[in-house]
């Protein structure tokens, strides 16, 4: 396994990280402690998490992935060797299920991290996250900003108040952002500057083959501001495997199961897909690993968070560390990229 550095802390994460998402929904216990301690085998100690999880959110099953982590046995046994990161959810209509309607209100944030302690079944998270921000901003796809001067926003500072609090008191290490922009990122950085308050130390977005758009500025943010990327979605919703190509809908696989789960599923993106599989081909590697690998080369990237919902699929994904793209191989998906940029942001 390799590691890198969280951010500007000495907390060193391993470039795969495991996301848990599927936990309780698509896998039950016995399946996640396999997936999961083969994980931690091969070198593992970086896993995600969220409240809200799994996938899709539900009111009959929310909290349950932080349950069967909880229950994970060699995670009591060896809390000190595994990284354990988590996120308290933004406000949505989908999500309105948790504490009646969540917000990143200071006591929403302590009482979500109450919760999410509790569940783990520990004393303290790694790196506690904001899921997605408390404004109106482009975040799960969307294309367009449109700006509302008299929306209500949860003010910045006392989003950092709470989680500086929180990271005094010892009940977590680090904090970071998921689904955020360079304004939100390097606002969060001044304010903690200025105040004094606990620094962002990740950011976790979507980065994939399909989605690149974290390259036109975040990028240059991860590298100034020491605030690395955490890739989530590196294949694109499983439509990176190629299993869906030719009309395939594999029984049990997430867009089989929910089609509205259709981000990556556009005409432009399949036909990208189909071009990055050729590549793969030719390579003679799967198209999973290529799309993994082609993640795990980023420069401005801290972890990888790979999604699996059975043995094979985990094995490939963590195998993909020990592939390296050849100059030539990025030059051809570069070309592919040219043709079709960003068709699924």
């Amino acid at each position: 396994m390799k590691f890198k550095k969280l951010g500007s802390t000495e907390i060193d994460i391993s470039l795969i990280c495991m996301g848990t998402m599927t936990y309780g929904e698509q896998n039950t216990d016995s399946q996640a402690f396999e997936m999961l301690n083969y994980a931690f085998d091969q070198g593992v100690n970086f896993y995600d998490t969220a409240e809200m999880y799994p996938i899709p959110p539900k009111p009959r099953t929310v909290h349950k992935t932080e349950e069967i982590l909880g229950r994970w046995e060699l995670f009591q046994k060896q809390r000190d060797k595994i990284i354990m990161a988590s996120k308290v959810v933004g406000p949505g209509e989908f999500v309105k299920h948790i504490r009646n309607g969540p917000r990143l209100k200071k006591e929403h944030i302590i009482a979500a991290l109450e919760g999410s302690l509790s569940r783990l079944r520990t004393d303290y998270i790694d790196l506690y996250q904001l899921h997605w921000p408390d404004r109106n901003t482009n975040f799960f796809g969307k294309k367009e900003y449109t700006h509302d001067s008299l929306e209500d926003i949860v003010p910045l500072e006392e989003i950092l108040e709470a989680l500086t609090e929180l990271k005094k008191s010892g009940k977590i290490r680090e904090i970071g952002v998921s689904n955020e922009t360079s304004w939100g990122v390097m606002k969060y950085l001044s304010l903690s500057e200025q105040q004094g308050f606990a620094r962002m130390q990740s950011i976790q977005n979507p980065y994939n083959l399909l989605n690149r758009t974290y390259e036109v500025n975040l990028a240059e943010v991860a590298h100034r501001e020491n605030v690395g990327l955490l890739a989530y979605s590196p294949l694109g919703f499983g439509v990176l495997s190629g299993k869906y190509l030719n009309g395939q809908m594999p029984e049990g696989a997430r867009i089989t199961k929910w089609p509205h789960y259709s981000r990556y599923s556009n005409v432009q993106a399949v036909e990208a897909t189909k071009m990055y599989a050729k590549i793969a081909k030719d390579l003679g590697i799967s198209l999973a690993t290529l799309a993994l690998s082609f993640v795990n080369s980023r420069s401005f990237l801290s972890s990888n968070i790979i999604g699996a919902t059975n043995m094979e699929q985990l094995k490939e994904n963590i195998d993909s560390i020990n592939y390296e793209l050849s100059t030539e191989a990025l030059d051809q998906i570069n070309q592919v990229h040219q043709i079709y940029s960003n068709p699924a942001p």
